[in-house]
């Protein structure tokens, strides 16, 4: 069985279609995934990069292509007003959805992927929303924790480490990293061909 990570953060839009469409694309190779919340904001710390939507007319280009993936892959598409927005408070509540040290489910990660990118277009943030939406991910720790705050720092700065630069990343066990929702193409490619060498051996 191979392992897939899946680096992402909920403010993403590519994180969020490429999380709707990764069990079609995995379909019938023998996987793992874990899916790791990250802060966006501190890997382009790290990197030095800048932000897509902080360049005008990259972020009209972002929105125009992420509504064409969607519509394609049949998936509901309702931008937050606003984004950027901070996406901290949903990325806590997904580290505190598990115990220390352990990853969200996928459940927990649909709920808040389709809170923010299929609701109601509505601020994220919104306090009755989030409030909602804690009651249905449960967490199991304190999302507001010194100890959860520390955990998410901590996520961030080992997918940097690792070479994450991106979200959504996804990396094998051997290292090889896959950037972007169009990089699943070549993930599960490979994953094909690791399959086949390992059946052949």
């Amino acid at each position: 069985m191979q392992r897939v990570i899946f680096d992402f953060d909920i403010v993403s839009p590519y994180a969020y279609l490429a999380f709707e469409r990764l069990p079609s694309a995995l379909d019938g190779l023998s996987h793992h995934v874990e899916y790791r919340p990250l802060l966006f904001a501190g890997l382009l710390k790290h990197w030095g990069n800048t932000a897509p939507v902080d360049v005008p007319p990259k972020k009209a280009w972002l929105f125009r292509q992420c509504a064409w993936i969607a519509e394609r892959d049949g998936v509901a598409f309702r931008p937050p007003v606003p984004h950027p927005f901070n996406p901290l408070a949903l990325l806590r509540l997904l580290v505190a959805s598990v115990p220390a040290g352990q990853q969200p489910n996928r459940r927990a990660v649909e709920l808040a992927m389709r809170h923010v990118w299929a609701g109601d277009g509505g601020d994220p943030n919104d306090a009755v929303a989030l409030q909602a939406l804690a009651g249905a991910i449960a967490p199991v720790r304190d999302p507001a924790s010194p100890e959860v705050k520390a955990e998410l720092q901590a996520r961030t700065a080992q997918a940097a480490a690792a070479g994450v630069f991106g979200v959504p990343s996804f990396r094998l066990d051997d290292g090889q990293l896959f950037w972007g929702q169009d990089g699943l193409e070549m993930l599960v490619d490979v994953m094909r061909r690791q399959a086949a060498v390992s059946s052949d051996a």
